[in-house]
């Protein structure tokens, strides 16, 4: 029996199918920018409270566990940017990327909404260089 593969075109096509049902709405990228801004205007703010709100669990047991003390604390030591401009926004089912003017926030979808797990400076050609991160 011989092998059938399938055309570029229709590949394309069956990927485009089956990723329409994860579209990214506004509503979904406009809350995913709202909660990368609203991290780095906490920290800005240093309001490590409202700080630690918007980050996944993931982040801060890593935050914690790095620096030895609680999230509100810890949030307020990392090299973080001023909030900036949001660039871009996109959003991959349960993961969404959010580029601002100096930063490149990933997130992550919860119960209570989206969650920062890593905070990455681009380095142009290179990968990125996480100052935030989860475990």
């Amino acid at each position: 029996m011989r092998s059938r593969r399938a055309s570029p075109a229709a590949v394309l096509v069956a990927v485009a199918v089956s990723l329409g049902g994860c579209g990214d709405s506004g509503a979904r990228r406009d809350a995913a920018a709202d909660a990368a801004v609203g991290l780095l205007t906490a920290v800005h703010d240093r309001d490590g409270t409202a700080a630690c709100v918007l980050l996944a669990p993931s982040t801060i047991a890593a935050l914690e566990q790095s620096m030895n003390v609680g999230c509100a604390e810890a949030i307020l030591d990392e090299n973080l940017p001023e909030p900036g401009t949001v660039r871009r926004v996109d959003v991959y089912g349960q993961w969404a990327r959010v580029v601002l003017d100096d930063d490149t926030l990933f997130l992550a979808v919860f119960r209570g909404g989206w969650r920062v797990a890593s905070g990455c400076r681009p380095l142009g050609e290179r990968p990125y260089d996480c100052v935030l991160q989860g475990g």
